[in-house]
């Protein structure tokens, strides 16, 4: 499980460096860069999600068809690959004419809405145009993952990383024959790195010998096999449309404060998010190793290896929580460095965000290795129904409440984080430990007749 789970812990450091390595530089920038993308990703994050869920579905099915030595995980490959690539397509048309009108449905405060609704506007249109990109890279990661093999995805993605990096502050500024294009340089960086990863993803799968042995015909798609994806996919949909509806609904509360709020709270996201790393990895390992143990019919060894992971999630996210809690400010500053009254406030609110978030991160890493073993079971709507728990029902309310009604302020929104994952893991721990997520949903193989 360790040996799978590492380079997909390097997979998530690299895919939150394309996000980090765009707020160090924005911020640089300026605050109201940093704020802009506060406010784009839980938008962008709403309209991808729909694709996310048909991805994870490909990794479930090659799991399990893997563990039960089917010989169908090339198929299950090809059709994915065919089926979120249309999906994709929709969605980046789609995207690009829906921006400002999402955009336009925030209720902002008066100085957010002049200063950062434009900047948001302006990146998410370019990015909007990059997810079948951005997609392809998705599916060659899940489809990999799935498969067993984690370390080739983990090393397209650094090339990708590489090139982001690269391009980000080339792009932003304007350095020598490049134009200066602001947020808008960090939009074409990502889906020009993007678009190098799929391509070499999607040759490391056609051609590379390095998974599943995809053909041609595997891609023709045929309507079993669209209709089980669709199956597995609509609920890990659901699950992460619901997510991200709840961080625009979140981040809609936010915009009714002040610019500077609006940057610490995207960039203590940012921060949440590189600390749940390890948490993201372990539970796609978890994702994968129950579903190759329920598909060659081991169940209780999916359920040990499933405890094993929360435990040792738990003692990872115990140091980083202690680290948050002791040296917040330091953190925060790395990537606020714009010399300017508004960064200077943004900190002050980032460090405090960090601090009290720094409790909920055992129950933050624990929560995302229970969702990969109900995933890994196929039981996508047993992970639909937490994360409705921990978003809809404990933050969301949290939030309104305690801003609006109980007149907290900022200090309402960060505890209201806090209340969310803590409520969602211990309901999602009890759960699981009733045990009625142990059922394969494909046959294992017969073993062959001999003479």
């Amino acid at each position: 499980m360790f040996r799978l789970a590492w380079p997909l812990v390097a997979i998530q450091l690299l895919q939150v460096a394309y996000n980090v390595g765009d707020t160090f530089w924005l911020g640089a920038l300026s605050e109201n860069a940093v704020g802009a993308l506060s406010l784009a990703f839980p938008l962008i994050f709403l309209l991808i999600s729909v694709g996310g869920g048909f991805t994870a579905a490909g990794a479930i099915l090659i799991a399990q068809h893997t563990g039960a030595d089917s010989g169908e995980d090339a198929l299950v490959a090809g059709q994915t690959i065919s089926f979120v690539t249309l999906v994709a397509v929709v969605l980046a048309v789609v995207g690009y004419f829906v921006t400002d009108p999402l955009l336009a449905l925030l209720p902002a405060d008066a100085e957010t809405a002049a200063l950062i609704v434009p900047l948001a506007a302006d990146y998410m249109r370019l990015f909007m145009l990059g997810v079948p990109f951005v997609f392809g890279f998705f599916v060659f990661v899940s489809l990999m993952r799935g498969y067993g093999n984690t370390r080739a995805p983990m090393r397209v993605m650094v090339v990708s990383v590489v090139i982001n990096l690269a391009l980000d502050p080339l792009l932003i500024f304007g350095v020598g024959p490049f134009p200066g294009l602001g947020i808008q340089g960090a939009a074409v960086a990502t889906v020009f790195s993007r678009m190098v990863a799929t391509a070499l993803g999607l040759y490391l799968l056609l051609g590379g010998g390095v998974g599943p042995a995809i053909s041609r015909s595997d891609l023709v798609p045929r309507p079993e096999y669209v209709r089980e994806i669709t199956r597995i996919g609509v609920p890990t949909a659901l699950e992460q449309s619901m997510t991200s509806l709840a961080m625009v609904t979140l981040t809609a509360m936010v915009a009714s404060f002040p610019p500077t709020v609006v940057a610490a709270y995207g960039l203590g996201n940012r921060l949440i998010s590189l600390a749940l790393l390890p948490a993201m990895g372990l539970g796609q390992a978890t994702d994968t190793i129950v579903g190759k143990n329920l598909g060659a019919g081991k169940p209780e060894r999916a359920e040990r290896a499933t405890w094993v992971a929360s435990v040792a999630i738990a003692g990872v996210m115990a140091a980083a929580g202690l680290a948050a809690f002791a040296f917040p400010e330091p953190i925060v500053s790395v990537f606020m460095t714009a010399d300017t009254e508004g960064a200077a406030r943004t900190i002050t609110y980032g460090s405090t965000y960090l601090r009290f978030v720094a409790a909920m991160f055992v129950f933050m890493g624990v929560l995302q290795v229970i969702l990969g073993a109900f995933r890994g079971a196929g039981n996508t709507k047993t992970a639909l129904a937490f994360s409705v728990v921990t978003l809809w029902v404990a933050r969301v309310p949290a939030t309104y409440y305690l801003v609006f009604v109980a007149d907290w302020g900022t200090t309402g929104i960060w505890t209201a984080v806090v209340i969310g994952d803590v409520v969602g893991a211990i309901a999602a721990v009890a759960w699981f430990t009733r045990g009625t997520w142990k059922q394969a949903i494909v046959e294992e193989a017969e073993p062959a007749a001999t003479e």
